[in-house]
């Protein structure tokens, strides 16, 4: 089975009413016609319904879904069709995320998040947990194409669907441009994430100067990468120079200047966060704005996200590791899932700040749809190919993939070292180490809290220590590495 779309019928009917849902299955039967077209098969699978479940052997998920439910219902169909995509329909008040427990989590000192909403789970083999080291090897591709919280018209859900419907891939050259867009003060940090991933950053904007008020021209490079402020149930990004924090992106200002096809990486806090609009003045996330306006995809965090001021990190390396696999002609949902695999497998442990970029990143759109067409090799051109392959090839091809994928992810699970909590502070030596860092930082330690783990799986007693503290209303962490005593490695994390 090449694509399984996840809906919760009795929750749409009560958000939408019976007349609604007819509409959006009708939208879902154009979108099954169009896949077939594109080589995708794709089943509905209405997941509250004792007749389509009893065959998987588990329960339907009950009127007012809940995550484990969800989860539960997930991994059966997985086990038994094994998709190659699976597009969960609607928001987390639809299809709920899996609250993870925040591994960065301090108090008022700190990160406030006490979870993290997360599509993670979903892409992953282990059972329903909330415990985010429990999801460290994702193998399976997901995506969510949202609808909009507190509607009770599904014009924007069926619109999404019609969009889907209709897309085509385009040549690689059609998005070699990019908007780029940064606070001030991680300027550094964004050039490099820029010139990463499209060879250059001459089309960086920062804030300030720069923004809110972009025109058509300045938005209509079909690549979009955001290193900025965000902040929960607000429909504005935000830049930085000292203490100033001016708006650098607005969702009112997006209509009708996004082009077709755009894919966007946002690293702020709460970047891809879907609020009701009654909350901000009528005013939508800046997420869902942009796939209204056009976007066929957007990559962000639910909750407070992390990246350092200079150099890569975190939200940083992941959300630049999606959009180059979109360049190399992946579809977004392979995209996610290979960003996600090479972001965790990159390192020997994944401390708080990078456990929880790993579960709060996820992707809003079709997983199916690939942005950028990728030229076959010659042989696939001659008629001999096309006849022994006939409607089979991208089906086959993607099916070995997914095989290295599934091996990839398994590994992980398997390999990478586990945060446990720890009430044991850093050594002497290490605390004496960091003491003048916290300093230079404009940290003091009376006025931070901590939080420290032990690795569990790495070798020689080693433990992760955070300290976490306000500077200029800005959020920053220190996050010590320790092994039999000594420092072995330490930076230093602002809150995007």
């Amino acid at each position: 089975m090449d694509k399984l779309v996840i809906l919760h019928r009795g929750a749409l009917r009560d958000k939408y009413g019976s007349a609604g849902l007819q509409k959006i299955e009708a939208a879902l039967r154009q979108l099954i016609t169009a896949d077939k077209r594109r080589g995708v098969d794709t089943t509905l699978v209405p997941i509250d319904l004792a007749s389509t479940m009893k065959p998987y052997g588990v329960a339907a998920v009950p009127p007012r879904a809940d995550a484990r439910a969800l989860k539960v219902a997930i991994d059966a169909l997985v086990q038994a069709r094994a998709p190659h995509y699976l597009l969960l329909l609607g928001g987390p008040d639809l299809l709920p995320m899996v609250p993870l427990r925040n591994p960065a989590h301090g108090g008022e000192l700190g990160d406030e998040d006490k979870v993290v909403p997360s599509d993670l789970p979903y892409a992953c083999e282990a059972a329903y947990s909330l415990d985010p080291n429990r999801f460290l090897g994702p193998t399976r591709v997901v995506g969510r194409l949202p609808d909009l919280p507190g509607a009770t018209k599904p014009d924007l859900l069926l619109q999404l669907i019609r969009a889907s419907a209709r897309a085509k891939p385009l040549p690689r050259e059609a998005y070699l441009d990019s908007f780029g867009l940064s606070a001030e003060v991680w300027q550094a940090s964004t050039r490099l994430s820029l010139t990463n991933t499209f060879g250059h950053a001459d089309q960086l904007r920062l804030s300030p100067p720069d923004g809110p008020r972009w025109t058509k021209a300045d938005l209509a490079p079909r690549m979009h990468f955001i290193n900025c402020h965000g902040m929960e149930d607000m429909p504005e990004f935000y830049g930085q120079r000292d203490e100033d924090y001016p708006v650098a992106h607005r969702s009112a200002l997006l209509h009708d200047r996004i082009t077709a096809g755009t894919v966007v990486a946002a690293e702020c806090c709460y970047g891809a966060q879907l609020f009701d609009p009654a909350l901000a003045d009528g005013q939508w996330p800046i997420a869902l704005r942009y796939l209204a306006d056009g976007a066929t995809g957007f990559l962000g965090s639910t909750t407070v996200a992390y990246g350092p001021s200079e150099g890569n990190g975190s939200a940083d390396l992941l959300c630049q590791y999606f959009l180059q696999r979109v360049l190399a002609g992946a579809s977004m949902g392979r995209a996610l899932l290979e960003a996600r695999q090479k972001f965790a497998g990159e390192r020997t442990h994944l401390d708080p700040m990078d456990l929880k970029t790993l579960g709060q990143f996820y992707l809003l759109g079709d997983p199916s749809l690939q942005p950028v067409g990728v030229t076959g090799h010659a042989l696939s051109k001659t008629a001999a190919f096309r006849k022994a392959f006939a409607a089979v090839q991208d089906r086959g091809v993607r099916g070995l993939r997914r095989e290295r994928l599934i091996r990839e992810g398994q590994n992980l699970a398997r390999s990478l070292p586990r945060l446990k909590p720890s009430e044991a502070p850093p050594a002497k030596a290490v605390l004496d180490a960091i003491l003048p860092m916290l300093r230079e930082s404009g940290l003091k330690l009376a006025a931070c809290s901590r939080i420290s783990y032990l690795i569990v799986g790495a070798p020689d007693d080693r433990r992760v220590h955070v300290y976490k503290g306000w500077v200029d209303r800005q959020l920053l962490a220190l996050i010590a590495t320790e092994q039999e005593g000594r420092l072995l490695h330490v930076r230093r994390m602002h809150a995007r």
